[in-house]
Formats: structure tokens, C-alpha cells, sequence
């Protein structure tokens, strides 16, 4: 694989976990990272990562994401 495939593997993993974890928080008040039990720093390093992740998706997801690729043709 890739590099720039893998980055955007675990770019793409990291935001859904990030999605995932928000959802149960608004649902159940669950925060995933605190159940874990992760020190604060590495809290706040698995935060991190994942807001990036989410600004490198949202930079590459155009150029990445096939389905995007067609619809874009379509509107040019």
C-alpha cells in the first residue's frame, strides 16, 4: 500500500472513531476516550489526531473519493 493510501486509511479510521465517539456522546453522554481510561496526555494526543485527520480529509477528500470524482465531471 501506498503512503498516501495508508495516510488516508488511518486518516479516514481516526475521523470515524471521532464521529463515532460524538455520537455516543450526544446520545448516552459516553465519551469513549474517558471509558478507556486514558492518561490526559495521551487524551488529548488521540484528539489531536483525529482533528487532523479530519482537516487532511477534508483537503483530500475531493482528489481521493471516486464518487466525488464523477460528480464533480457532471457539473463541469
Amino acid at each position: 500500500m501506498k503512503t498516501n493510501q495508508m495516510l488516508h486509511v488511518v486518516a479516514f479510521f481516526l475521523v470515524l472513531v471521532g464521529a463515532l465517539n460524538w455520537g455516543l456522546i450526544g446520545l448516552f453522554g459516553l465519551n469513549l476516550v474517558q471509558v478507556l481510561g486514558l492518561p490526559a496526555g495521551l487524551a488529548q494526543t488521540v484528539y489531536v489526531l483525529i482533528g487532523a485527520s479530519a482537516v487532511y480529509i477534508a483537503l483530500t477528500h475531493k482528489g481521493d473519493c471516486k464518487t466525488c470524482m464523477e460528480v464533480m465531471k457532471k457539473w463541469k
